[in-house]
């Protein structure tokens, strides 16, 4: 029998209430395909930032390293100022864990209102791959005044390690500040090549690859070629180079035309949160961070501190993470026998029978009490 052990990091706010949820879903999904989990708990979020003054304690990485993934929550509270919890925790973990392939599926879910209309017989189906580690979130950069800014700043990846030393000078002197994107042609060409990949699996015939090359020739038309020049070895796929802005403008007047989206990190972050307000919210909208070592699953949406405990969570977008982890690590039945699990469940059930994010009123227990029902028809 395999057995996997999963990190989890409930994290913030509504964070403990879904991952809550979705473990109850993956410890069913166990036992009904003959494989064992077990859960290792780490508290690590806004409440021990509180507590300790630090992030992360010395060994905290190498301790979640250990496992076979990793399944967060939600990090942020309005008691801690924005940086720490975002910059020390979660984009470290992708950092430290090489975490450089990103997807984010938005797909049609029955019963699930949507905010475009499609024509008859058009679903949507949308995976999003963001390159996970470069571009505007290597976090360099800094900020003063007086006209004149120096920093030095020394940078680690997966690839390679580095350090940037910039230098700027004002006149009139006034308060500025600046950050800097990196991309470096390992990075693109090894999130393109898995791009072009997946698409091929899925039976896709394009990739639409989205920058803004025209306004920022020397980061993005340097990462157009790397992925022109990736594409070549993928001849069945056809590359359509798109400007993020186009894309955004074209996906809500027909999301039913686009599959795979390839996007600079920067880009990624935001196009996949359009795309999960296209297919019914960021409660339906799950994610895969994934590397060679240690990868990470979670849902896109944040922490919600307004609505934790209140019942309100939708844990559906950390329920169907759970299918990522388990196609992840080879368990391709179980992953589909879910994903198959939530669409009966929203097809079938009553309104009262819906998270409260779709206009029902089954409290966060309930719909994870729901999910796993739908699982007796999907072994």
């Amino acid at each position: 029998m395999p057995s996997y052990e999963i990190a989890v990091l409930p994290g913030d706010g509504i964070g403990p209430e879904v991952i809550c949820e979705a473990r109850k879903v993956l410890s069913a999904l166990a036992l009904r395909f003959g494989f064992s989990v077990r859960f290792r708990d780490f508290p690590f979020g806004a409440e021990y930032y509180l507590k300790h003054g630090v992030v992360l304690p010395e060994g905290a990485f190498d301790d979640m390293g250990a496992a076979d993934a990793l399944l967060l929550g939600a990090v942020g509270d309005p008691r801690v100022p924005p940086g720490p919890l975002e910059q020390e925790l979660l984009l470290a973990l992708r950092f430290r864990f090489d975490q450089f392939l990103n997807l984010r599926p938005s797909r049609s879910w029955p019963g699930v209102p949507i905010p475009v209309n499609l024509p008859e017989g058009a679903e949507i189906d949308i995976l999003v791959i963001r390159e996970n580690t470069e571009d505007f979130y290597m976090n360099l950069g800094a900020a003063g005044q007086g006209g004149h800014i120096r920093a030095e700043m020394p940078f680690r990846r997966g690839l390679y390690e580095g350090a940037a030393q910039v230098e700027l000078a004002l006149d009139p002197p006034t308060e500025a500040a600046f950050t800097l994107g990196v991309i470096t042609s390992a990075a693109a060409g090894r999130v393109a090549e898995r791009a072009f990949a997946i698409a091929e699996e899925r039976g896709e015939r394009v990739v639409h690859a989205a920058t803004k090359s025209n306004a920022l020739p020397h980061l993005y038309g340097f990462w157009d070629r790397v992925v022109a020049e990736t594409a070549r070895s993928h001849p069945t796929i056809k590359l359509k180079h798109i400007n993020v802005d186009n894309l955004a403008y074209q996906l809500p007047r027909g999301p039913h035309n686009f599959g795979v989206v390839l996007c600079t990190n920067l880009f990624g972050d935001i196009i996949s949160d359009l795309t999960a307000g296209l297919t019914g919210g960021l409660g339906l909208a799950a994610s895969a961070n994934i590397g060679d070592g240690l990868s990470m699953f979670e849902p896109v949406h944040g922490s919600a501190p307004d609505i934790a405990g209140t019942g309100k969570a939708n844990p559906l977008a950390a329920i169907l993470s759970v299918s990522l982890l388990l196609s992840h690590l080879g368990e391709r039945q179980a992953a589909l026998a879910l994903e198959g699990a939530v669409r009966s469940y929203l097809a079938d059930s009553p309104r009262r029978s819906l998270p409260f994010e779709l206009e029902g009123g089954a409290p966060c227990p309930r719909v994870g009490d729901l999910v796993i029902h739908a699982l007796e028809g999907h072994r």
